[in-house]
């Protein structure tokens, strides 16, 4: 192949193959629903205040995209040489990449968060938030320096072909993440105490075994020491496992509302879909890793560490093999909300929760469709909704 077409060629077959990974792990069925006027759920005010939010939100985090990408760029440009000690050096751009790029995007990740409080979804004091800034930045560094080291070898012990190792061990350290994240991680960074014995986890033990879903522990956690917003999650794998609901969901929803977004979580471990997206990450790997490597060979000059030349290339990657990958999570999470109906028999229940919890989160229910394409990780608001309503006529 010609070494002008390599790198389009590269850049092609990664999106061909997540786009095949989608295909291959999404669920199969199609789940009816009806077209829902969003006015018809919420008032003008409330439509007017998430979309001028979130339209806000958006565009500091194109700027703060924009602005890591020059950082990058730069850095790419100006990189050191990597005649003496590469692995060393290695390890030390990555974390100075990681500090610098933190660091620049500070203000306007502190606008945002002043945005976020002026509309009530923050109750963290500006010194909590800078210990949770200072905590992540400390673990990032970390893991940015073991990951530079680790380039610098390959790119040194296996030259051009570094990619196919690399790629493999991106998708195992995908894994152990997954794995260790819960008991190491987020205590770093949150509260999680076992559901105390009482109605919530009498439903969630009852919707398991009539889901036939084996559940090890469910947790509360104390999101509202952060924020106003409400939510749950499935995370882990094998031991650590787990089905975690934000203390405001379990203070600021009825019980009926609550059931629904616990069946909406054990539909996620009775379709395994954590480590279905385990295995979308190892399928996309690859070649997503090739083309990684070829931009950031272009990107890179001669004798100097691969680092932020890499960093860069992943940078411009990432969001084009993000949309694909969020297709696959739409796709199951309309399966999760399909299980929930089934399980509870409570459709007006996920009405009311989706409008509920779009006006608590400030959350816009009828994005534009490019984003609900390129951003999206869930349906948008108005879709669940009429995802309900089509199975409330759908029992009568």
């Amino acid at each position: 192949m010609p070494s002008s077409l390599r790198l389009p060629a590269a850049f092609a077959g990664s999106l061909l193959a997540a786009e095949a990974a989608v295909l291959l792990l999404r669920p199969r069925e199609r789940f009816a629903r009806q077209q829902v006027e969003p006015r018809a759920y919420f008032s003008q005010q409330e439509l007017v205040k998430a979309t001028r939010f979130r339209r806000g939100q958006l565009r500091i985090f194109a700027a703060q995209s924009a602005l890591e990408l020059g950082l990058l760029a730069l850095a790419a440009r100006r990189a050191p040489s990597a005649a003496r000690r590469p692995l060393l050096t290695g390890a030390a751009s990555a974390a100075g990449l990681t500090l610098a790029t933190t660091a620049a995007g500070l203000p306007l990740r502190a606008l945002a968060r002043r945005r976020a409080r002026d509309v009530g979804l923050v109750t963290q004091s500006w010194r909590g938030w800078a210990g949770d800034v200072a905590k992540g930045g400390a673990i990032g560094t970390g893991m940015a320096a073991v990951g530079g080291a680790a380039l610098a070898y390959g790119t040194r012990r296996y030259g051009e072909r570094w990619w196919l190792p690399g790629g493999a061990l991106a998708a195992g350290a995908a894994v152990l993440f997954t794995f260790v994240g819960p008991v190491v991680l987020d205590p770093i960074f949150n509260r999680f105490t076992p559901l105390p014995a009482g109605p919530v986890r009498d439903d969630v033990l009852e919707l398991a075994r009539r889901a036939g879903v084996r559940v090890r522990e469910v947790y509360e956690v104390d999101a509202s020491r952060r924020t106003t917003a409400a939510n749950a999650y499935v995370n882990g794998l094998g031991r650590t496992k787990r089905v975690v609901l934000f203390d405001t969901l379990l203070r600021d929803f009825t019980a009926a509302e609550t059931r629904l977004v616990i069946a909406h979580e054990l539909g996620h471990v009775r379709h395994r879909d954590v480590p279905r997206g385990l295995v979308f990450a190892t399928l996309a790997a690859p070649l997503s890793t090739l083309a990684v490597a070829r931009l950031g060979r272009l990107a890179q000059r001669e004798g100097t560490t691969p680092v932020p030349a890499v960093a860069l290339a992943l940078a411009v990657t990432t969001p084009a093999l993000s949309a694909i990958g969020n297709q696959l999570s739409r796709a199951i999470e309309r399966r999760a909300d399909d299980f929930a109906l089934r399980l509870t028999g409570e459709p007006d229940a996920m009405v009311a929760f989706e409008r509920r919890i779009a006006v608590k989160n400030v959350a816009d229910p009828a994005p534009p469709r490019w984003q609900r394409l390129v951003l999206g990780t869930h349906p948008p608001t108005v879709e669940r909704i009429g995802q309900a309503l089509a199975y409330a006529s759908e029992r009568r």
